[in-house]
């Protein structure tokens, strides 16, 4: 059995043989660099699909290389929309830095008893690992590097339902620009997740609040529908 590897240091695909038998890519690639090619370069954590480390692209789709199981071609590359620190191993502060710039907390908290039902409410979304992969299945970062993208609007959502916070307005207003409206709906982050998120119907849901607020899609603003204004109905 073969996988191929995208090796940065030539940007072509490098082909190892690995043995038959049910294996984790992680195992695998953990194999590969102790028999086989101690240069190549790759990262893991926790091997347990809870600490997102270990991330990467196979085949063209994300998945956790602790947990995908290793097929006779696999193509293996590094995530998308990353910069490449070597092989596997990508840079991704600039991704982190979403959460940031969406301002993903709570803005005012205010006391409040929480139940079952408020808990379960945001679990969902909680459970996100940041192992970026909805990041790097995101089309809209191909045209728009300043996308807040999936996980940090994911993560205003649990906080904009959160009975605790006291000023959704402020989180709401924090993500008009680049953010809920530059979203094209694809899908392609849920399909993604390993934990089951659905950043869509998260980013749906903001809109939702955002017209609540006052806000609208400024798209359709510029958008030209065709009309002749001299026409009379």
């Amino acid at each position: 059995m073969q996988i191929h590897i995208l090796r940065s240091e030539t940007n072509t695909h490098q082909a190892y043989t690995l043995l038959e038998g049910e294996t984790t890519l992680l195992h695998a690639l953990t194999h590969i660099k102790a028999t086989q090619d101690a240069t190549l370069t790759f990262s893991a954590g926790c091997r347990a699909s809870v600490c997102g480390t270990c991330a990467v692209r196979v085949n063209g789709k994300e998945v956790l290389s602790c947990a995908y199981k290793v097929q006779d071609g696999d193509v293996v590359e590094p995530l998308h929309y990353h910069p490449v620190l070597r092989d596997l191993k990508v840079d991704k502060y600039q991704a982190t830095k979403t959460l940031t710039k969406s301002t993903a907390w709570l803005h005012r908290f205010t006391e409040a008893s929480l139940n079952h039902k408020d808990e379960k409410r945001t679990e969902r979304q909680t459970d996100c690992i940041l192992c970026d992969a909805c990041y790097s299945a995101c089309p809209v970062y191909a045209v728009n590097p300043d996308f807040l993208g999936p996980f940090a609007l994911t993560r205003v959502y649990r906080y904009s339902i959160d009975k605790r916070e006291d000023d959704t307005k402020t989180l709401i207003a924090n993500i008009q620009t680049n953010g809920v409206w530059d979203c094209t709906l694809c899908g392609e982050c849920t399909m993604v997740c390993p934990k089951g998120i659905d950043p869509k119907m998260d980013i749906t849901m903001l809109r939702g609040d955002s017209i609540s607020h006052g806000y609208s899609d400024p798209n359709f603003a510029t958008q030209n529908f065709g009309f002749d204004p001299n026409i009379k109905f």
